[in-house]
């Protein structure tokens, strides 16, 4: 069993409508993680969100480029970007977090993806790899320096997150069984080897 202190946090990744079942962008099983993310939050002192926060026709919507379809792949300015359904549109109840979650002394819910012209799967940088969420100040500032990541999606959000979070110099965690996966072909895969590369641990929710 992992000992937990003041300097740990749980990082509650994109747990919102539109990824959960009968979203726009649904997740296979994505609002199983809620229960599991509530029970898990109790015993933090820190919980942080994000969320997905889009304008609508953000450059990652297969709709913004015409004779695209969701979830093939195009080049934009910054490298490849994944084409998705429309999604997490700012105000709309897609992008709002999933009702059943219960997290009332989250800390920060941390928006991202507001940029029209830049996708943001990580909680720490933009898709150029460059512009910063400001994740990463506010987590050195409150002296937060391990992070339990969970949340929404494994194969890309979480990765994103916790690849970025090591880099940024925090010891990051992923918990297996609190985080779904898109599951595109190979991703999961591609997700494993990335993140055992990067030393981001696996454990499961009944570890802590």
């Amino acid at each position: 069993m992992l000992t937990l202190t003041p300097q740990d946090a749980l990082l509650v990744i994109d747990v919102q409508n539109d990824f959960c079942p009968g979203g726009s962008l649904a997740v296979t099983d994505g609002d199983q993680v809620v229960p599991l993310i509530n029970r898990l939050a109790a015993h933090f002192e820190h919980v942080l969100c994000t969320q997905d926060w889009h304008p609508a026709g953000h450059i990652s919507f297969a709709s913004a480029h015409p004779g695209t379809q969701p979830f093939t792949t195009i080049e934009v300015a910054y490298g490849p970007q994944t084409l998705w359904p429309d999604h997490c549109v700012q105000g709309t109840p897609g992008a709002d977090l999933h009702p059943g979650l219960h997290l009332p002394h989250a800390e920060l819910i941390l928006r991202k993806g507001f940029r029209r012209e830049i996708d943001s799967y990580s909680a720490f940088l933009e898709d150029d790899h460059a512009t910063p969420t400001g994740l990463a100040s506010y987590l050195r500032e409150r002296g937060l320096k391990r992070l339990f990541i969970c949340g929404l999606a494994y194969d890309f959000c979480v990765r994103a997150s916790a690849i970025d979070g090591t880099e940024a110099g925090f010891e990051c965690i992923v918990i297996e069984d609190a985080t779904r996966a898109v599951d595109l072909p190979g991703s999961v895969e591609e997700t494993q080897r990335v993140l055992r590369s990067s030393h981001v641990a696996h454990i499961f929710s009944s570890d802590i």
